[in-house]
């Protein structure tokens, strides 16, 4: 069995090194848990988004929501944004759903996810 990677986007990188160290060892704490359930389930005790065939799931650390996706090696984070971030994102974009189904729906979000992989 190889061992279970947590791989981050430049973009989760950026964003988890911008806090503060505390937050930063909370949200790392979050993942202990995350090889046996990844491994294990089908991943119903988080979030599910889904679009053209891929698929998306988040969990909630305090007010920060982790976007990730199941990969080969273990998961892939694409984003860490703080609910602020998505509250915002649902006000400048009218969005009036639950948080996943207006994700979800929403082509900018996917955009956003994409623009992850590349950015510095």
């Amino acid at each position: 069995m190889s061992p279970f990677q947590i791989i981050f986007t430049p973009t989760s990188a950026a964003e988890l090194a911008r806090m503060p160290k505390e937050l930063q060892l909370q949200i790392l704490g979050e993942f202990r848990g995350l090889p046996q359930q990844v491994i294990g389930t089908e991943l119903d005790d988080f979030g599910k988004l889904e679009r053209g065939g891929r698929t998306l799931h988040r969990f909630r650390v305090g007010d920060y929501r982790v976007y990730f996706e199941r990969h080969d090696l273990g998961v892939l984070v694409h984003r860490i944004l703080s609910r602020n971030t998505l509250k915002d994102f649902f006000y400048r974009s009218g969005l009036k759903l639950e948080e996943d189904a207006a994700l979800q729906e929403n082509p900018k979000f996917w955009e956003m996810i994409a623009a992850a992989k590349s950015s510095k």
